[in-house]
Parts: structure tokens; C-alpha cells; sequence
């Protein structure tokens, strides 16, 4: 199975460029190939199940069907009904996160196929290139160009968010790069300037599921348990068993993008416990930019050095 994929970093806020794209019948505004559009049958174009009906400035007509629109997630997924290339089995969806750090927007496109015997990495690059590149691109041209702005009363997370800390942020390295620093799970001491004596107890290895790191933070000792560590992903999560600050049932993590456009990363980390509203006033914003937007900061900072 074929895997094409394209991603980006868009000027401005989710709920800018949601407004934007979340119309399925929106391509001809900013999809540089695309002539003509409407969806059949006279339904509303977030209606799931309508079929989007198109034609490209050289001809081609071409038919996708809406399978998923999701106004709390910021994506929605499609299926070509007559498609524009020989594949079979074409799902792609169209995704939106908030860059936290910049009031930003990552936006990722992705799609998988079967190609046809001989065809193989023929359609994955055209569709990573020409389709999804090329429209994000253009998006992003017409973003800067327009400046659009928030939609009048939009709410971020249509009131709920996914974590108790849900923090982002863009890093200027290779995702491999980034990921080679942030998966030693004992190494965030030699890194993370608040952050002293870190090391695997039993002599674990960084990389055992279940292992434990030691170490303090300021004057704060702390041990951390592996709760889960995945390259296909790039992320990994990890749950406090020792600690003097007010806080119970404390899991946390990070998940890394790579950024195709200009072959950078977008990081998020997010966090969730329990503790009294009273200390989470001080906690989650200490959290967030002390140890998470921090910690990110501050492997950019290192990999730009080498």
C-alpha cells in the first residue's frame, strides 16, 4: 500500500484556516488545478456521505465522497468515487493543529492506495507532490496574501480540550534529528537546563518500556515511569511515581511531525493529573512553558548549534 504525505506550516490560527478548508466544496478557492466544483444532489457540503463533484483546469472530472468531518479535531476524510488517478482503495484526510507556541497552524495531508503493478512510488509522489504539496502551498500563499481573519466567536476546542496541557510548538531540525535527542528517555538531563542528575534506575535501558528514570528538577527529585515509546509515531509517554509537588495520576508526552515544506518539526506535548483548581492555576501554566515549550526550545537551540 502507497502512503502519500504532505504538511506545512500555515500563518495563521486553526480556526482561520479551518474556516477555510472545511468547505468540501471549497477547492476551486485555493487548489490551483481545480476549475469547477459542487456537490451533488443539492446537499450542504458538510453533509457526510455528499459527493464532490470537480473538474480540473485540463479537463479531468473527477469525484470524491465525504466520509468524515470533525469540527472538534480540525479534519475530515475523503475517498475518490471516480478517481483522478489508476489507484484503488484512495483514503486521504486532511488534518489541522494549533501551533500553541505562534498562534500558527500545522496542517498535514496524507492519503493511501493501492497502485497497480509497475506503477509503484508513481502515484505516491505525484499525489505527495503535485496534489498536496502544491495545494498546501498555494493555501499558505493565499493566507499571507489575504490575511484572514478568526471567525467571529470560534472557540478552539468547541468547548473541551483534548489534555489538561495540550502545548505545540515548531522546531527548525529534521524530525530524525529531533527524535534522536528526545527518545533517550534518560538523556533530557544532559539537555533541559532545570533539569539534574538523570538516570535509568537498575541500570535500565533508556529504550525498556517500563523503566524508570531518576532525577531533580531545580530541588524537586522525581521518577518517571515508560509508559509507552513508538518510532512509527515519534512520541513516547511517561507517568510520575514519585514527587513532592500536589499532583496524582500525572501522564505526559510528546508526539513529533516531520514538516515536509521545509523539512522542519512540529512538536506537541501534552499533559494530564489531578490536583486542586487552586494549585492547577500555578501548575499548568508552569508546566507548559517551564518544562514543555522549554524542553522543545531548548533542543532546537542545541541541534542549530551542531
Amino acid at each position: 500500500m502507497a502512503r502519500a504525505y504532505a504538511s506545512i506550516i500555515l500563518k495563521a490560527p486553526v480556526e482561520t484556516v479551518w474556516s477555510l478548508v472545511r468547505d468540501f466544496n471549497s477547492l476551486p478557492k485555493w487548489a490551483p488545478a481545480i476549475a469547477k466544483s459542487k456537490i451533488e444532489g443539492g446537499l450542504d457540503s458538510d453533509v457526510v456521505g455528499c459527493v464532490r463533484s470537480f473538474h480540473t483546469h485540463d479537463g479531468t472530472h473527477i469525484r470524491e465522497r465525504l466520509l468524515m468531518l470533525d469540527d472538534a479535531r480540525y479534519c475530515f476524510t475523503y475517498n475518490f468515487e471516480k478517481p483522478a488517478f489508476p489507484v484503488k482503495n484512495y483514503i486521504a484526510t486532511l488534518r489541522l493543529y494549533p501551533v500553541t507556541h505562534t498562534d500558527q497552524t500545522f496542517a498535514e495531508w496524507e492519503a493511501t492506495f493501492d497502485e497497480a503493478p509497475g506503477d509503484e512510488g508513481k502515484y505516491e509522489k505525484i499525489v505527495s507532490k503535485d496534489v498536496f504539496t502544491g495545494n498546501l502551498k498555494s493555501l499558505a500563499a493565499i493566507i499571507a496574501k489575504t490575511k484572514p481573519q478568526k471567525p467571529e466567536g470560534a472557540v478552539r476546542w468547541k468547548g473541551y480540550q483534548p489534555n489538561k496541557v495540550w502545548t505545540s510548538r515548531v522546531m527548525k531540525a529534521p524530525v530524525a534529528d529531533v527524535w534522536g535527542v528526545m527518545r533517550d528517555f534518560a538523556g533530557m538531563g544532559a539537555w533541559h537546563e532545570d533539569i539534574t542528575k538523570m538516570h535509568m534506575l537498575k541500570k535500565a535501558r533508556p529504550d525498556k518500556v517500563s523503566g524508570i528514570r531518576d532525577f531533580y528538577f531545580g530541588e524537586g527529585h522525581l521518577n518517571e515511569e515508560l509508559l509507552h515509546l513508538c518510532d512509527i509515531t515519534r512520541s513516547f509517554s511517561y507517568r510520575i511515581t514519585k514527587c513532592e509537588i500536589p499532583w496524582i495520576n500525572y501522564v505526559s508526552g510528546p508526539r513529533l511531525w516531520p514538516v515536509t515544506v521545509d523539512n522542519s518539526t512540529f512538536g506537541v506535548w501534552t499533559g494530564d493529573w489531578d490536583a486542586s483548581p487552586q494549585d492547577d492555576l500555578v501548575l499548568i501554566p508552569r508546566t507548559e512553558q517551564n518544562v514543555y515549550q522549554r524542553a522543545f526550545a531548548t533542543v532546537e537551540k542545541n541541534l542549530r548549534r551542531t
